[in-house]
């Protein structure tokens, strides 16, 4: 199998980072790599907007209260050591990148197409981490969508729509693959 290939069927979703720092000039090589996505009609739609600690802090009362609020819907008690984790989530990822695709109301075809190319955009940026053992995992929880969110990192939300936010660093581990059998997702026609 080649590298590409090898790249493409070993990626995995992370969801717990080793406490080591990306080095910057990965980073700058991930968004090369995204920057060089297919983009239909070459609107470039996407913008990456990368996390610092302050910008972090200042979500840390909307990320508290939405966990909270999920958390008592699903029954569950609200600790001391939930809110701990909750604040974890947020501040002891090595790097968080919030992501957006650009808003286009009045052609909501162009719009799609736009979300589309993020998300190619999004993973060449993912696949290129993936290649130098970076781990990454792409959250859509309700922080993404919150009126603060976009007021902290000072997006425009008539402009852009935050996609996710995602969350990079060394795997602690890799999580084993749990793919479908390929019948179930290729059929040849006639």
């Amino acid at each position: 199998m080649s590298g590409t290939q090898e790249i493409l069927n070993s990626r995995r979703t992370v969801y717990r980072f080793r406490d080591k720092q990306i080095d910057p000039s990965d980073l700058e090589q991930a968004f090369q790599a995204a920057n060089n996505a297919p983009s239909h009609k070459q609107t470039y739609p996407w913008k990456y907007y990368v996390l610092g600690r302050e910008t972090r802090e200042m979500l840390l009362p909307s990320v508290i209260s939405l966990s909270r609020e999920k958390e008592i819907r699903k029954g569950g008690e609200v600790s001391e050591s939930f809110e701990t984790r909750a604040v974890s989530k947020i501040m002891d990822i090595p790097v968080i990148i919030a992501v957006t695709t650009k808003l286009t109301p009045e052609d909501a075809f162009r719009e799609e197409e736009d979300y589309a190319a993020t998300v190619c955009s999004l993973h060449n940026l993912v696949l290129s981490l993936w290649d130098k053992g970076i781990g990454s995992q792409w959250s859509t929880g309700g922080i993404t969508r919150h009126p603060s969110t976009y007021k902290n990192i000072g997006i425009s939300d008539s402009l852009e729509r935050i996609i996710g936010f995602v969350k990079i660093g060394y795997p602690e581990s890799v999580p084993e693959k749990k793919g479908r059998n390929m019948s179930e997702i290729v059929k040849y026609l006639p």
